[in-house]
C-alpha cells in the first residue's frame, strides 16, 4: 500500500526523547504506529511526526485539604496531533497516570478520530490523584485549580476535554464553569460528557458501551454469528464495562462473567444484570453477588467463553495472559489492554482481535455529537443519536474489515493504517508553516 509522501516534519531538530519503557503504554503506542507507517512507506522524517507530540504541559496542582493541610499533586495535558482539527480527549485522574501514559492515550485519540472521521486531532490528560481518597469538595478544587492552569491550552475550537478514568459529567462541569467563569460568559463546547441541565447529549454515558456492542455485532455478523448465540465475559464493571455488558444481555447474548478490581464472578447460564447493578450500587463491588461463583480477573481472561471484552487498565493481555486466551474473539474496552507481545500471541492462536482504536471509539462519536449540538444551541433526540452512533460504528468496522481483507492485515493494523493516513493526509495538504 502507499501514500503520498508528506512535507517534512516541522517539530524542532534535537536529540531524540527517552524510550519508553519496553511494556508502557507509550512503547505498545509506539510499536503500532511503527507497523503503520510501515505499511504506509513512509520516511522516518514523516513517521518522527506522526509519533511526537505537538504541545504538552506539565503543571504543578496544589490542594488545601479538607482538615488544613496541603498536598501536592502533578497534572498533565497532551495534543498529540491537530491537523484534523481540535484536540480531543478525556481527562484521566488514577494515581499511576504520568506524562508518557498521557502520550500513549493521546496518540491512540488521534488515530481514533481518524478512524471514526471525526474532525479532531488526539489529546488527553491526567492527574496523578487517586479520587477515592478524596472528597467531592478536594475534588472540585483539584479540578477547577488543574482548569485554570492549563487554560491556555484548552478551548471549544482547540482542545475539548471528556470525562475518563476517575472522571465524570460532574468533574466536566466544574471543568466548563472554571473555563466560562474566566472568560466572561457560559461556554458549554469546552468539554463534552456533562449534566443534560449544563448543555450535555443524551446518550453520551452509555455511549463508548453501546459502541462496543455495535462493532462486535459486525464483527460477529462476518462470521456469521448472531449475537443471541454468543457467551461474553467483562473483564473491568466500570463505566464502560458494566454498560457494555448490560447491552450485550439487553441484546440476547449470555453474559457469563464480570469482574473489577476487587474480584469477579461467573455464572454460565448468565449473570441477572439488573440485580447485579442493584449489589454494585449497595455495596460497590461486583463481590459477593449471591447468584454466582467468584473468580480472579486472571481466571476470567482464561474462560472459555465467545468474546472477551477487557474494559480496565492499559497492559492486561501480556506475552503470559494472551497465550490463556480461550475466546475466539477480543473486542477491547479499554484504551491499550492488549501489549504487543500479547497481540502476536493472539494471532498465532487465531484470535480476532477488534482494536481499542475501534472498538471503544463510540464515547468520542458522541462527544462529537454533543460538541456539534452544543455550537449550534439545538438538541437532538435519544433515538436521533443512537442511530447515528450504530451508523458511524458500523461503517467505520466495514472501512477497517475492507482494508484488513484486502492487504491481508489484522483489524489492529488495518484501522491504524486508515487513523495515521487520514492524519498525515491532513498534514500534507495544509503543509508547512512558515
Amino acid at each position: 500500500m502507499t501514500s503520498t509522501p508528506l512535507p517534512a516534519t516541522d517539530h524542532p531538530a534535537g536529540p531524540p526523547a527517552p524510550a519508553p519503557r519496553a511494556s508502557s503504554p507509550l512503547a505498545t503506542a509506539h510499536s503500532q504506529l511503527a507497523d503503520a507507517v510501515a505499511v504506509l512507506g513512509y520516511d522516518e522524517g514523516q513517521h518522527q511526526m506522526l509519533a511526537t507530540p505537538r504541545r504538552e504541559i506539565h503543571v504543578a496542582v496544589p490542594l488545601g485539604r479538607d482538615d488544613g493541610s496541603t498536598v501536592l499533586f502533578h497534572g498533565f495535558r497532551v495534543q498529540h496531533n491537530i491537523s484534523r482539527g481540535p484536540g480531543k480527549g478525556g481527562l484521566r485522574y488514577a494515581p499511576g497516570v504520568d506524562i508518557d501514559e498521557v502520550r500513549a492515550l493521546a496518540m491512540w485519540m488521534t488515530w481514533k478520530c481518524g478512524i471514526v472521521d471525526l474532525p479532531y486531532g488526539g489529546a488527553k490528560g491526567g492527574i496523578a490523584i487517586d479520587p477515592r481518597q478524596y472528597s467531592t469538595a478536594e475534588l472540585e478544587r483539584v479540578t477547577r485549580r488543574y482548569t485554570s492552569e492549563i487554560m491556555p491550552m484548552i478551548g471549544p475550537d482547540t482542545d475539548v476535554m471528556a470525562p475518563d478514568m476517575g472522571t465524570d459529567e460532574q468533574t466536566m462541569a466544574w471543568v466548563m464553569d472554571t473555563y466560562s467563569v474566566n472568560r466572561g460568559y457560559t461556554i458549554p463546547a469546552v468539554v463534552t460528557g456533562k449534566p443534560l441541565a449544563v448543555g450535555g447529549s443524551r446518550g453520551r454515558g452509555t455511549a463508548t458501551s453501546a459502541g462496543i456492542v455495535h462493532v462486535t455485532a459486525a464483527a460477529l455478523a462476518e462470521a456469521g454469528v448472531p449475537l443471541t448465540d454468543i457467551t461474553v465475559a467483562v473483564q473491568g464493571f466500570g463505566k464502560v464495562g458494566s454498560h457494555a455488558a448490560a447491552i450485550f444481555a439487553s441484546r440476547g447474548a449470555t453474559v457469563v462473567a464480570v469482574s473489577d478490581q476487587y474480584g469477579g464472578l461467573r455464572n454460565d447460564a448468565g449473570l441477572d444484570m439488573q440485580r447485579l447493578f442493584a449489589h454494585v450500587a449497595a455495596t460497590g463491588s461486583v463481590v459477593g453477588f449471591d447468584d454466582a461463583d467468584p473468580l480472579s480477573n486472571d481466571e476470567l481472561l482464561a474462560l472459555d467463553v465467545d468474546v472477551l471484552v477487557p474494559a480496565a487498565v492499559e497492559g492486561v493481555l501480556d506475552e503470559e495472559a494472551a497465550s490463556r486466551v480461550r475466546a475466539r474473539w477480543v473486542v477491547e474496552g479499554a484504551n491499550g489492554p492488549t501489549t504487543t507481545d500479547g497481540d502476536r500471541v493472539l494471532a498465532r492462536h487465531g484470535v480476532t482481535v477488534v482494536p481499542d482504536v475501534l472498538a471503544n471509539a463510540g464515547g468520542v462519536v458522541v462527544s462529537y455529537f454533543e460538541w456539534v449540538q452544543a455550537n449550534q444551541t439545538y438538541w437532538w433526540s435519544e433515538q436521533e443519536i443512537a442511530d447515528k452512533l450504530e451508523h458511524r460504528m458500523t461503517s467505520s468496522f466495514a472501512d477497517v474489515s475492507a482494508l484488513a481483507k484486502r492487504e491481508g492485515l489484522s483489524l489492529r493494523d488495518a484501522a491504524l493504517v486508515i487513523g495515521v493516513e487520514r492524519t498525515a493526509e491532513a498534514h500534507r495538504i495544509r503543509g508547512l508553516y512558515p
